[in-house]
């Protein structure tokens, strides 16, 4: 039977989703926990991979077991054994064709900034002291939905077939004392995110203009966007399935 696991993490001290040899991984903690808990080999399915110290405020995953068993009493379980920064909110019993990466129609993430030092944010903010012009910055908001193709936006030798994206919102906030950038798409290229960002704080620092961000995209070339954003302030925060 297939099951969907809904959980959030602080990904600070982990190397992303995904099993790493070498490295520890958020995958890798709750495989290790489900096998104990149903006592069989369980292999879990992320709905995206996230990067190394990136968070994630909603994940989805499913994985297999042969076993019945009480979801309230495993979840219980589950949250005792992998520690804090990890927490399991829902499982529950999905037909065996349903996948929880190919299935999504879409994902949003967040990107975090705080302009003012605060303690408690270190770990789940990017600081970035320079000023910053939120208005041009979401006047290039608007030129990302008029383009399909982010190669200008993707890392470099990934194994995608395309780096064809639909974008469908895009919107810088200030949230008390954060920046937010909100950002919407049927699907993402590894460290997209992160590149956009890094080439709007280019714009709202005047470093460029909104045509120049445009011709970025339109280049399809990495190195000609800017640099990208530390992975502290980048949230996965909401990933959408058909009814």
């Amino acid at each position: 039977m297939r099951y969907f696991i809904e959980l959030a993490y602080k990904g600070t001290n982990y190397h992303g989703w995904q099993i790493q040899p070498d490295a520890i991984s958020i995958q890798e903690v709750i495989e290790k926990a489900l096998s104990i808990k149903l006592q069989e080999k369980i292999s879990l399915i992320g709905a995206g991979r996230t990067d190394t110290g990136v968070h994630a405020s909603f994940f989805v995953a499913h994985f297999e077991s042969n076993n019945n068993f009480d979801s309230q009493k495993l979840i219980y379980g589950l949250n005792n054994l992998i520690g804090k920064e990890i927490v399991i909110y829902k499982i529950f019993k999905v037909a065996n064709d349903k996948h929880a990466r190919f299935d999504a129609i879409s994902r949003t993430y967040e990107y975090r900034i705080l302009q003012k030092r605060n303690p408690f944010l270190i770990e789940t903010t990017s600081f970035f002291k320079e000023k910053l012009d939120v208005v041009l910055m979401n006047q290039a908001c608007k030129q990302l939905y008029n383009y399909s193709d982010f190669t200008s936006f993707s890392k470099l030798h990934t194994d995608t077939k395309t780096n064809n994206c639909k974008i469908m919102f895009a919107f810088w906030e200030q949230r008390e004392d954060v920046l937010v950038f909100t950002i919407t798409a049927d699907r993402f290229l590894r460290n997209m995110v992160r590149a956009i960002v890094g080439t709007m704080l280019e714009v709202g620092t005047k470093k460029i203009n909104i045509q120049e961000f445009s011709q970025i995209i339109e280049q399809k070339d990495r190195s000609k966007a800017g640099k990208s954003a530390p992975a502290e302030g980048l949230f996965l925060n909401q990933i959408v399935y058909p009814d």
